[in-house]
């Protein structure tokens, strides 16, 4: 499965945010994303069998619990096929860290 394909989803969007804070157990994540978009634990089972196998995370047992981290690998291939792209926002982003500048300059800040 593509990188892009793994990240469409925003369940699974959703928990690489969960695990780019933490290593969670699954648990964890089965509670966080059951809240915010009502789906079971196997649901969510299923997306994180859809992450370990596309390698944006990985998972280790801990006596009868399963404890997910974040692989950034994936995750460094997107950003390279982005770069390409970043031309159209840095020299903007650069305008705007100058008129911040310029705005705390005039407050003497």
């Amino acid at each position: 499965m593509h990188a892009f394909d793994v990240l469409g989803d925003p369940v699974r969007r959703r928990i690489l945010e969960l695990l780019a804070e933490n290593e969670l157990r699954s648990g964890e994540i089965v509670e966080v994303i059951h809240a915010e978009f009502g789906i079971s634990q196997a649901g969510v089972s299923q997306h994180l069998k859809v992450l370990r196998d596309a390698g944006f995370a990985t998972s280790r047992v801990d006596g009868a619990r399963r404890i997910y981290r974040l692989e950034p690998a994936p995750l460094q291939q997107v950003d390279d096929w982005l770069s390409r792209f970043k031309g159209f926002w840095t020299h903007k982003l650069e305008a705007l860290a100058t008129e911040v500048a310029r705005g705390k300059k005039e407050r003497g800040e």
